[in-house]
C-alpha cells in the first residue's frame, strides 16, 4: 500500500472502471459465478462456515502432530522485509515446511516461492533487492485520471510471467498433491467481496490455461486499484459466460487469515488430533505510529489518512487472529517492520529502502528479536 500512498502524491485517483460488453447481469449471477472447468478453487473470505468449500483439497493434510501456517501481508516495496525474514530463517535451518502459505498483494508474489521453500530464496532476494522492481513504476499512462489506471500493467505482468513459470506451476501442483495449501487473496470489485483462491488446486488441475489463471490471480492481487489496471477473469453462471474485475486483495484485508466465520467461532483449524497450530504472520509494513509532519494539502492529507486506515485495518485483523489463537490453543507469532525506515514517496520502489527493510528482517530473525507473541503495536 505504500505505492498507492506514493502515487497519490502525483494525482488524485478518481473511483470508477471501464465498462466491458461481457459482465455479470446482476448481483445474483455475480455471487453464483465459478471458473469453468476448475471445480471449487475459490471461496469468499466472508463466507459462512456452511458456505465453505467441501472439497478436501482445501484442508491441509499432514501426518505430523502440528500445522504450520505462514501469512504474508501486503506492503509494496516493504515485501523485502519478508524476504529478509525468510532468508535468515533458511540460514538458521529452523524454517518450517509450512502446511499453509497465504499471500496478499506483494505477499501474493512472494507466497509461491515461500511455499516451495528455501531453494527460492535467491529468486526473492533478486526480485526485492537487485533494483529490478524500480521498473514497476516506470510506465505511466498518457490518459492519466480518465483511463483505467495511472500505470500500465506491462512491467508487473512481465515480471510475474518471467518468474511464475510452467516449472513453478508443476512444483506447486506436486506440493498441493502432498496435502500442502497455497492461498492468495484478490478483491472482486463488482461484488465488493474478498476472494480466496486455492492456487495449488489450480496448478494441479491439469488444464491448459492453468498457468495463465495462476499468473492472472497474482497480477490481480498485486494491482493496487487506480494505480494498476484491474485484471479481468473469465467466469460463468447458469451457462452465461462473462468477466469479473479483480484487483488488489489488500483492499479487503492486508493479511489473508482464516475465513471470518472461523475466526469468530471455537472451531479448530483441522482435526482435533492435531496438537499444535502455529500461525506465523509477517506484516510488510510498520504497525506502530510513525511521526511525520503532514503538509496541509489535499493529497498529503488523503495519503496520510489512508496510511492510518491500512494500519488500523491490519491491527484489527491481527487482534481477531490473536483472539482465535487464544480460544483454540494455537500459537501466535507476529513480525512487522518495527523501526521507522526513511521512505520517499517520489520513489516508491527505491532499492535502498528495499535493501534496508530486507536487512532489518534478516538481522532481527538472526538476533532472535523478530517474533512477538501478541499484537502489541507500540
Amino acid at each position: 500500500m505504500r505505492v498507492l500512498i506514493a502515487l497519490l502524491s502525483f494525482a488524485f485517483v478518481l473511483p470508477g472502471c471501464t465498462e466491458t460488453m461481457d459482465r455479470a447481469l446482476d448481483a445474483t449471477e455475480a455471487e453464483t459465478a465459478s471458473i469453468a472447468g476448475y471445480g471449487e478453487i475459490r471461496t469468499y473470505l466472508d463466507a459462512r462456515l456452511d458456505e465453505a468449500p467441501k472439497d478436501i483439497d482445501w484442508e491441509p493434510a499432514t501426518k505430523r502432530d502440528r500445522v504450520d501456517v505462514l501469512m504474508i501481508s501486503g506492503g509494496g516495496a516493504g515485501g523485502a522485509f519478508s524476504v529478509g525474514v525468510l532468508s535468515a530463517w533458511s540460514a538458521t535451518k529452523t524454517r518450517p515446511r509450512f502446511d499453509i502459505v497465504t499471500g496478499v498483494s506483494t505477499g501474493a508474489l512472494i507466497a509461491p516461492f515461500a511455499f516451495l521453500g528455501s531453494a527460492y530464496d535467491d529468486t526473492l532476494v533478486h526480485l526485492y533487492t537487485s533494483g529490478v522492481a524500480e521498473e514497476l513504476a516506470s510506465s505511466k499512462r498518457a490518459s492519466g485520471l480518465i483511463g483505467p489506471s495511472l500505470l500500465k500493467a506491462d512491467p508487473l505482468r512481465r515480471m510475474i510471467e518471467q518468474f511464475i513459470t510452467p516449472a513453478i506451476l508443476r512444483q506447486v501442483a506436486a506440493e498441493h498433491c502432498k496435502g500442502r495449501r497455497l492461498l492468495v487473496l484478490t478483491t472482486n470489485l463488482d461484488t465488493q467481496r474478498a476472494v480466496v483462491w486455492n492456487m495449488g488446486a489450480i496448478a494441479a488441475s491439469g488444464r491448459p490455461d492453468a498457468l495463465r489463471l495462476f499468473q492472472d490471480i497474482i497480477v490481480a492481487s498485486a494491482s493496487i486499484p487506480g494505480v494498476y489496471p484491474a485484471v479481468m477473469i473469465k467466469a460463468e453462471s447458469g451457462g452465461h459466460r462473462f468477466e469479473e474485475m479483480h484487483s488488489d486483495g489488500g483492499s479487503a484485508s492486508q493479511v489473508l487469515m482464516l475465513p471470518q466465520a472461523l475466526l469468530t467461532s471455537s472451531h479448530r483449524l483441522g482435526p482435533a488430533k492435531r496438537t499444535a497450530v502455529n500461525f506465523y504472520v509477517i506484516v510488510n509494513n510498520a504497525l506502530m505510529p510513525e511521526f511525520a509532519k503532514t503538509p496541509d494539502t489535499t493529497l498529503s492529507v488523503i495519503a496520510r489518512a489512508f496510511s492510518i486506515f491500512v494500519k488500523s485495518q491490519t491491527q484489527s485483523a491481527l487482534t481477531a487472529l490473536y483472539s482465535y489463537s487464544k480460544l483454540t490453543g494455537a500459537h501466535f507469532h507476529l513480525a512487522s517492520i518495527d523501526v521507522q525506515v526513511p521512505y520517499s514517496m517520489l520513489d516508491p520502489f527505491n532499492t535502498q529502502y528495499m535493501c534496508a527493510v530486507y536487512n532489518l528482517g534478516y538481522a532481527e530473525l538472526m538476533a532472535g528479536t523478530l517474533w512477538r507473541d501478541s499484537p502489541v503495536f507500540r
